[in-house]
């Protein structure tokens, strides 16, 4: 692979068989209205996952993020991710339309008076439909629902291209932003070589076509 032998200004060089993105976490501090005309679909369902199974679990985390790269779960250990689906403040809920899963929602709570919204999708069945607003009308209900003070989230530039302005029509206002460096987890075999084809895959120095 030729170096690139000079950067400009306020560049950063990302190495081969890594991937970037840059972070932006949104807060509020107060249950904006519900908007209007968002309620769940007839058939469509919320069910709280109460003590799910890694497998269970991990089964609808990469239903909903296989293609936005989500993989954070499926490579942490199977005891740090057992105690946290057991953890009674952390509130896992999965949408259903009675046959499959079309959605994930993840409340955190295990900051006293605040709640993250820590992992909230759809599958790409769902996308397009409606049916994320009706969902985050959910998300908002259950968690100002418990005693906090704020509600927080983080959205990444892998995800969804619409995902940040969705929070932020949803009432969420951005307070930070950062810029998250990691090992691909296509090359490492995590993930399918061929989901996330808007990410390219840089392959490390040395591989083999």
């Amino acid at each position: 692979m030729d170096k690139i032998p000079c950067l400009p200004p306020g560049y950063s060089a990302v190495a081969p068989g890594h991937i970037a993105t840059v972070v932006t976490s949104l807060q509020m501090f107060q249950r904006p209205a519900p908007r209007p005309g968002a309620g769940l679909a007839p058939g469509l369902q919320l069910s709280r996952l109460e003590r799910p199974s890694i497998q269970r679990y991990r089964h609808l985390y990469r239903a909903v993020g296989q293609d936005w790269l989500w993989f954070s779960r499926l490579v942490m250990a199977d005891d740090k991710l057992a105690a946290i689906l057991a953890d009674p403040l952390v509130h896992i809920y999965a949408l259903q339309d009675g046959q499959q899963d079309l959605g994930i929602l993840e409340l955190d709570f295990r900051v006293p008076g605040e709640c993250e919204l820590a992992f909230f999708g759809l599958t790409p069945a769902a996308v397009g439909t409606g049916t994320g607003r009706a969902l985050m009308n959910e998300a908002l209900a259950l968690a100002w629902s418990q005693p906090i003070n704020r509600l927080w989230v983080h959205t990444c530039t892998l995800d969804h291209p619409a995902a940040l302005a969705f929070y932020r029509r949803s009432g969420f206002t951005p307070y930070a932003v950062q810029v998250e460096t990691g090992p691909d987890p296509r090359l490492a075999g995590t993930l399918p070589r061929d989901c996330a084809s808007h990410v390219p895959i840089i392959e490390p120095a040395g591989t083999p076509d």
